[in-house]
């Protein structure tokens, strides 16, 4: 009988604490932060979660060679309960993004579910495959700027799109190793993400030290523009020093096991990166909110794994 717990497992449920976080970053950076936010963000948990049981259906073959303990492989979970899970997750997730946000996030739901429906089934095990499940993500901040100016938001939907890049090259070697030359590319990749999630961007929202003050500038303001103007980069590197660490490990040792460290490391890591951007949107309090999934990310990878 299927349990709770073999459902969690099979749509990696933790992982889903790396979701919310491109919606708000992307709404962030589009000044579009408002009600519908939290909406769209389950929307985007929904989808996610579709994609995790879809990614397991259409590899239940391969799993029951690598990965016999898998819900679908070990007779936990029936491949058409989980085919079917995928297919009402998705429904679900673009119509509560279509109620929320009407035509607009509609517009951008549609092509993120095919995008992760093509993923799963057709692109996965082909070199465009790290390239699909990017566009994924960045689809998913778009998806979160879709009530505001949206061009504004793509800057960080290209640097969390580059950032998944490197995860999924990685998780393409969980079960066989890497050569050490992957992980130095995938390295290097995240130092640029890091870096681009530090740099403030033209027309970003800032915090204003000017007011009514007789001299023009209140201390107190200064300093919150001077913590608002380092956030982002605080933030960004500690989530290239998680992740970074993570590949460092696997360039020495490019074991299945290191990888799959690795692959862990930059899923619960990405809250973190999503917070910086978040900052950099102009909403400090929120991206630190949005950091703080990292760590609670990482406490229940250990009981449910996110790979």
């Amino acid at each position: 009988m299927t349990t709770l717990a073999d459902l969690a497992e099979l749509v990696r449920a933790p992982a889903a604490l790396s979701v919310p976080g491109d919606v708000v970053a992307g709404a962030a950076a589009a000044g579009a932060l408002g009600p519908r936010t939290p909406a769209l963000a389950g929307a985007s948990v929904l989808l996610y979660w579709a994609g995790m049981a879809a990614n397991d259906w259409a590899d239940r073959r391969l799993d029951a060679e690598e990965r016999p303990e898998r819900p679908i492989p070990s007779g936990r979970v029936t491949p058409a309960a989980a085919v079917g899970l995928a297919a009402g997750l998705t429904a679900a997730g673009v119509g509560l993004a279509a109620a929320v946000g009407g035509r607009r996030a509609a517009a951008l739901a549609v092509p993120l579910a095919a995008t992760i429906w093509g993923y799963d089934l057709l692109a996965k095990n082909t070199a465009a495959g790290p390239a699909v499940m990017a566009a994924c993500r960045g689809l998913d901040v778009l998806l979160g700027a879709s009530g505001g100016r949206v061009t504004r938001a793509l800057p960080a939907a290209v640097t969390v799109a580059a950032h998944t890049w490197t995860v999924t090259a990685l998780s393409r070697r969980e079960v066989t190793g890497a050569d050490a030359t992957l992980p130095m590319r995938t390295l290097a990749g995240t130092a640029v993400v890091a870096a681009s999630a530090a740099v403030a961007v033209p027309g970003a929202r800032r915090t204003t030290a000017r007011g009514d003050d007789p001299a023009g500038v209140r201390p107190e303001r200064t300093r919150a523009a001077g913590v608002a103007a380092v956030l982002p980069a605080v933030l960004a590197g500690w989530y290239a020093a998680r992740y970074g660490a993570a590949q460092v490990e696997v360039v020495r040792d490019p074991s299945a096991g290191r990888v799959r460290a690795a692959v862990g490391a930059g899923i619960t890591g990405l809250p973190a990166l999503q917070g910086a951007l978040t900052a950099r949107g102009g909403a400090g309090l929120l991206g630190l909110a949005v950091a703080a999934a990292a760590p609670l990310g990482r406490r229940l990878a250990r009981k449910v794994s996110p790979t």
